[in-house]
């Protein structure tokens, strides 16, 4: 039987070797490079095809594909969000992704993006916030103290110099989780009682909740001048977390405002309110946080070129390791035009 050539074979990041990865480099520096390369990918933003991803709506969830390409590569992740999932033992979110040449069409990566998704998510909640949070902010509020939350709060620490995190949840089994995964971290962890409590004194909230329903998980009466919002769960059709009063004190800044419209905090508000595209402040096409007593939110719903640039960094980070393995996905007969003979050869 004809072997695999060497360009046959794609690398594959497993969950383990991924794994592996994060505490091969560490999480913080991790965070730190992700964020890295997706500023450089928004600050190149025009040079990318762009499409909002394409969403598979049930009743129980959804299921997308985000797909980005700035011509050399492209790349694209396959992500599910079903909040019912945590109550019958499995992850709400889960994901896999591929990086592929643009000038073969070959794919050059596939990768467990669970994992990934996690780390990249927070990695840009916490570049948002250093372009837009007030530059002394030490303290955070976190809502929703789900599977997101411990990476957030370490993108926080690693990118913006949080000291303090005050958690809340609905489920106080989910805070003490939380609790117990940073007690090493060097953050002062506060656990609260309630939301109210959780944002007495915070610079910077972060909502991060999983229903997926209209909901108003935070009150205007809870958020003062000069705060930083960072909005991360409201990221779907119908289902939102900020009281509509909250996005009419504040700048609103987002990532492509096309799907942000309909996915975002912002579906609650008319079409034509102004919002911000957050490459153009790390361009330096706009401006950001100009002044203490603004209000400045990141209505984040996660955006392909996000993940495009996770997928470059995970390709360049592999390259002489052994934190990947060799798979044999694509035809390589020794002829391109004679594929039946191939098969044809493997009988014997």
């Amino acid at each position: 039987m004809t072997q695999p050539s060497d360009k046959a074979l794609v690398p594959f990041v497993s969950v383990d070797n991924m794994m592996r990865l994060i505490h091969h480099v560490g999480i913080e520096p991790m965070l730190r490079d992700l964020a890295a390369y997706i500023e450089e990918d928004f600050r190149r933003w025009p040079e990318f095809d762009k499409t909002a991803r394409v969403a598979s709506h049930s009743e129980v969830g959804v299921i997308e594909l985000m797909p980005a390409s700035d011509g050399t590569s492209y790349g694209f992740k396959y992500v599910n969000g079903h909040p019912k999932n945590t109550s019958e033992g499995l992850q709400t979110v889960t994901a896999f992704g591929l990086l592929a040449d643009m000038y073969t069409g070959y794919p050059v990566l596939l990768t467990e993006m669970t994992l990934l998704t996690a780390l990249r998510t927070a990695a840009m909640s916490a570049l948002a916030a250093k372009h837009l949070a007030p530059a002394q902010a030490r303290v955070m509020a976190m809502i929703g103290n789900g599977a997101q939350a411990e990476f957030q709060c370490l993108a926080f620490r690693a990118l913006c110099g949080i000291e303090e995190v005050r958690l809340y949840d609905i489920d106080p089994a989910a805070t003490a989780k939380c609790v117990r995964n940073l007690a090493r971290s060097g953050l002062r962890v506060v656990p609260c009682d309630s939301p109210e409590q959780a944002t007495l004194g915070a610079q910077i909230i972060t909502t991060c909740t999983a229903d997926k329903q209209y909901a108003t998980i935070l009150t205007d009466n809870m958020v003062g001048a000069g705060v930083h919002i960072n909005a991360i769960g409201g990221d779907c059709p119908g289902k939102t977390e900020l009281a509509p009063a909250i996005l009419h004190r504040a700048d609103i800044f987002v990532e492509y405002s096309e799907q942000t419209r309909v996915e975002g905090e912002i579906q609650q508000l008319p079409s034509d309110h102004p919002v911000t595209e957050l490459w153009q402040v790390i361009a330096g096409q706009a401006t950001g946080r100009r002044e203490a007593v603004q209000i400045t939110l990141f209505d984040s719903v996660g955006f392909a070129i996000e993940d495009f640039s996770a997928l470059r960094y995970i390709r360049d980070r592999i390259k002489g390791t052994d934190l990947f393995e060799p798979l044999d996905m694509l035809a390589d007969p020794d002829d391109p035009r004679d594929l039946f003979g191939m098969v044809q050869r493997a009988a014997g």
